[in-house]
């Protein structure tokens, strides 16, 4: 799906080479007017993928790219572009990002406008919105206007049947690599400005003390209007609050910022400026929260508005410091690698690439070891080896000479084999790290087993920590297995970023200061449910750690946290519980309750708690499996709707009601849902499912380019009329013709053979 997007938004670029803007004016030089039909495609992939908030013209239509304001009465276009291209939009105005930062949480409201530069006047087009999000980002809402309605957004039951019949499906909401979300707005006027508002959450990173939050904000060159007295303005207002009363100490930005105010624990910037060009690159900005010493708190605070449930919620936070004479635990680690076929090429290389860079940051009194697994196991060692270099070196070359991408996934069988190489570890931490791209039929059997074996007591129970590549494996199950392993869960959505974030995992799992964390206040309420996660899990230097629930009763105060160190000495702190009104708590901890819930409903298979996480998607806006975004449109003629808060509190009562006054359109969900058993069972490799219709183009412009005796453009197929004029009759009725076939071999053949031009 990405390669496919960003292959049309290059044959969209191309297109818009028949814009004429008026003498002397001309548009941004791109790649794509330069690039030969040889680039790889792996590049373009890269190149036009969205890096942020981006409007395009979809274009079915070849004849239609026209300037809406200076005919250029350019020659006809025969066929049409399938799949349709995409031309990106000119953004004019002014652009906004309100950001808002609380714990290791953002929410980012941005705002911005694009004017429709593309089309004929009085022709229309769909326009595809792209909204690309930073870590572990999640769509909040969306409001868009254009002239004659106005859109928003809303989320609704998935099994809300007699909704869904109501809806119509033409928003084709997709998520690519699980951090861009796109839609489309039905039927824009050429020179028409689309408004757009769209707010997102994401996640901060932490390392050693210090929050980094990084914001896609870098725009392409082409989306400069073309025109020399263009207004361009971008406006960024930051808030940052601690949420632990504890000075903020602001370390790099990106961006100009001007410090409006600052108090104990909070913060606020500002950044305006004319431009000349809109913003190249991402907005970042970083903080530290300092402490030498292990500190944190309790915060408490009463039920939302209409919360669906009337209880009290408690949240408490643990941050590891900065003191360095906290040592970590020394690990014994079972690296558990999936080598079945669907992993071959860019997947397992990247995989091993992530888990050698994993050994590198051992420490030679740390000991490891390997399991590969398809449908058989292979082990590296029969026992634990230390982390010598002489071990490593030796574990590399078996990763590179001995292991190939065959076979089936049986993620049971190295599992068990894990678990009894570290049944008798003592004075360390044992930690399971499980990489795999599919699923399985026995999830549910795998997670009870290791549940039963943990119950059991014994040695040092195993950490096990899980990393998914793509989505073919079932993320919930890999998140309920880290869940219960007291462990933490990531992924990756493409062969690229598996690296990177398969070390960033490991960095986390890893670097464990305190473990066995009991907290001595939950045995002393009345009532205690949606304790999250369920397991406490350990304190890591590579993040904080934050538990939240609700509760009934008079909370204890002081609450005991009790540990145990690296040493193996017990550790205890006492930390303040207080009430507070201001924090966000829906917003904090609403993702994290959200997914570890629909982890928990997918092992229990409880449709009571698929209905709770349900309503707890509707009331904090954030996406889920048991949800569907859909986009009402209204007419501006029509009575408009009540503002977005009292529209807000009016659906969370009966979403259905005001269904009949407008057109609503279905955007789907947008999750990565349970995994995908035939796929797995069929091998087929993460991603595939994006390249057929691409490759199939790519054929195509190979067969008219060498028809035609040189390196065209690489405009949309059926534009090769327009950019090779001294392509001859034939062979242009011949492209014509075919541009519904485009993954048709023989058609392509049959276009080589009758194409005569030189």
């Amino acid at each position: 799906m990405a390669r496919e997007f960003a292959t049309c938004v290059e044959y969209g670029l191309s297109l818009s080479k028949r814009i004429y803007y008026g003498k002397e004016m001309t548009p941004a030089a791109t790649a794509a007017m330069t690039r030969s039909v040889s680039a790889k495609s792996s590049d373009v992939a890269e190149s036009y993928f969205p890096t942020a908030v981006m409007a395009y013209a979809v274009v079915s239509e070849p004849e239609l790219v026209e300037n809406p304001d200076v005919p250029s009465y350019q020659p006809y276009v025969h066929g049409r572009c399938e799949p349709p291209a995409l031309i990106p939009l000119h953004m004019h105005g002014v652009v906004t990002m309100e950001i808002d930062c609380c714990f290791d949480h953002a929410n980012i409201c941005f705002s911005g406008a694009w004017r429709v530069h593309c089309i004929k006047g009085n022709s229309k087009c769909d326009v595809r919105i792209a909204v690309p999000m930073g870590e572990q980002g999640s769509l909040l809402g969306v409001e868009v206007d254009v002239p004659g309605r106005s859109c928003h957004s809303q989320l609704i039951e998935a099994e809300d049947a007699n909704y869904k019949e109501k809806v119509s499906k033409g928003g084709n909401g997709r998520l690519m690599r699980g951090s861009v979300y796109t839609f489309k707005i039905p039927q824009v006027e050429g020179g028409a400005t689309v408004s757009i508002k769209v707010i997102w959450s994401q996640k901060l990173l932490y390392h050693e003390g210090q929050f980094s939050l990084n914001v896609p904000f870098s725009f392409p060159a082409f989306v400069n209007p073309v025109g020399k007295k263009i207004s361009k303005r971008e406006k960024i207002l930051l808030n940052v609050s601690s949420g632990v009363g504890k000075e903020i100490l602001c370390k790099s930005t990106s961006h100009a910022l001007k410090e409006l105010r600052r108090e104990v624990g909070k913060m606020g910037f500002l950044y305006d400026a004319e431009v000349l060009t809109w913003s190249s690159a991402d907005f970042s900005f970083s903080y530290n929260v300092y402490s030498k010493d292990l500190f944190g708190g309790v915060l408490l605070q009463s039920p939302l508005l209409r919360d669906i449930d009337d209880r009290q919620m408690f949240c408490f936070y643990l941050f590891p410091g900065n003191n360095q004479s906290m040592k970590a635990f020394r690990k014994e680690v079972i690296f558990i690698i999936d080598i079945s076929r669907s992993m071959k090429g860019g997947p397992l290389e990247s995989a091993k690439n992530g888990l050698l860079s994993s050994l590198q940051k051992l420490n030679p009194e740390d000991s490891f070891n390997i399991i590969a697994f398809n449908m058989e196991t292979y082990l590296f060692s029969s026992v634990m080896e230390q982390a010598t270099e002489e071990a490593i070196l030796e574990a590399t070359r078996w990763l590179n000479d001995k292991l190939t991408a065959d076979g089936g996934t049986n993620i049971l069988m190295p599992l068990k084999q894990a678990i009894k190489l570290l049944a008798e570890t003592t004075n360390s931490i044992p930690v399971i790290f499980l990489i795999t791209d599919g699923a399985v039929e026995d999830e549910r059997d795998i997670c009870n087993f290791v549940k039963g074996y943990l119950t059991s007591g014994g040695s040092i129970s195993p950490r096990i920590s899980t990393f998914g590549i793509g989505t073919y494996c079932n993320h919930h199950f890999l998140r309920m297995l880290a869940q219960i392993g007291r462990g933490h869960f990531d992924t990756a959505y493409d062969a690229d970023s598996v690296d990177f974030r398969m070390q960033k995992l490991f960095t986390t799992a890893s670097s464990i200061i305190l473990a066995d964390i009991t907290v001595d206040a939950l045995e002393h309420l009345d009532s205690l449910e949606q304790l999250l996660p369920f397991c406490i899990p350990d304190l890591s230097r590579g993040s904080p750690l934050i538990v939240s629930g609700r509760y009934s009763g008079n909370f204890p105060d002081p609450v005991k946290i009790s540990g145990t160190l690296a040493d193996m000495r017990k550790f205890t702190i006492d930390l303040k519980a207080q009430k507070t009104k201001d924090l966000p708590f829906d917003r904090v901890v609403g993702r994290r309750q959200i997914d570890l819930l629909t982890a928990n409903a997918w092992l229990s298979g409880s449709k009571e708690l698929e209905q709770k996480v349900a309503k707890m998607s509707i009331q904090t806006g954030f996406p889920s499996e048991y949800t569907l975004m859909v986009l009402h449109q209204t007419l501006q003629d029509e009575k408009a709707p009540e503002t977005i808060l009292i529209q807000d509190v009016f659906n969370k009562i009966n979403p259905l009601k005001k269904m009949d006054l407008q057109k609503t359109i279905m955007l789907g969900n947008l999750c990565v849902g349970f995994g995908n058993l035939t796929a797995t069972a069929e091998n087929i490799p993460p991603g595939t499912e994006e390249t057929k219709s691409s490759e199939a183009t790519e054929m195509l412009l190979k067969a008219a380019s060498n028809c035609c005796g040189r390196v065209v453009d690489r405009c949309c197929c059926m534009c090769f009329i327009q950019a090779c004029s001294y392509m001859n009759n034939q062979c242009a009725i011949v492209l014509s013709q075919i541009c519904a076939a485009l993954a048709c071999v023989e058609c392509i053949n049959c276009c080589i053979e009758l194409c005569e031009c030189g």
